[in-house]
């Protein structure tokens, strides 16, 4: 092996590392609806991965060494894309947090200047608190900190934001919204101390909202 195909091998993993993360980056901007960030990265993406085919095929037959650059390139591109998408900053997601001491660490957000909406639920083992928190892509370990550090046995999961505020909803998950009382949907709910109760009579949830 010369040091021109080296050289070659070199330039063509470079390049499926630059175009596999650009594509990586282009789907975030894609789910985010950034669509002019998500031309840009397309456009490079596309422009390198044609020029690394090219390099690839014209040489695949006499140079077998390019075709494992190649992929070599690709996988490492993976890993490096999968690593930038923790670093961008622009778009929004939301953090759900599942706790038993939802009042309190609902409280300790607040207090931390997110906006948290509340939900009551109940789980396998009892009742479960589920918290919403809606913010930049660049607080979301902010938000996941607090948490933890408030709470150790939380659980979480994170969603990417495409659409916020919906038409004419005037408020965001985490924005502010009146208290609403929702009423229970069949099956009739049961109570300890009383028979079936009907749809809507008196079973009800309270959801609550603040910033």
């Amino acid at each position: 092996m010369t040091w021109e195909v080296v050289l070659g091998c070199v330039v063509i993993i470079i390049a499926r590392i630059g175009d596999v993360s650009l594509g990586s980056m282009r789907t975030v901007a894609v789910v985010s609806g950034h669509r002019g960030l998500a031309w840009i990265f397309g456009l490079i993406e596309m422009i390198i991965w044609v020029y690394a085919v090219s390099a690839v095929v014209a040489n695949i037959r006499t140079e077998p060494a390019y075709g494992v650059a190649f992929a070599v390139g690709a996988a490492t591109g993976s890993y490096v894309g999968v690593t930038l998408q923790r670093w961008l900053t622009f778009g929004e997601q939301v953090v759900r947090i599942f706790t038993r001491r939802g009042e309190e660490l609902f409280e300790h957000l607040k207090c931390q200047g997110f906006g948290v909406t509340h939900f009551q639920g109940t789980g396998r083992d009892g009742p479960v608190s589920m918290l919403f928190v809606q913010v930049r892509r660049s607080r979301t370990a902010r938000v996941v900190s607090a948490a933890r550090a408030f709470d150790s046995s939380c659980f979480y999961t994170i969603d990417d934001i495409r659409v916020a505020n919906a038409a004419g909803s005037g408020a965001s998950p985490s924005g502010p919204a009146a208290p609403a009382e929702v009423a229970c949907a069949s099956p009739p709910c049961v109570t300890e101390e009383s028979a079936p109760i009907a749809p809507g009579e008196g079973c009800t949830h309270e959801n609550r909202s603040m910033t």
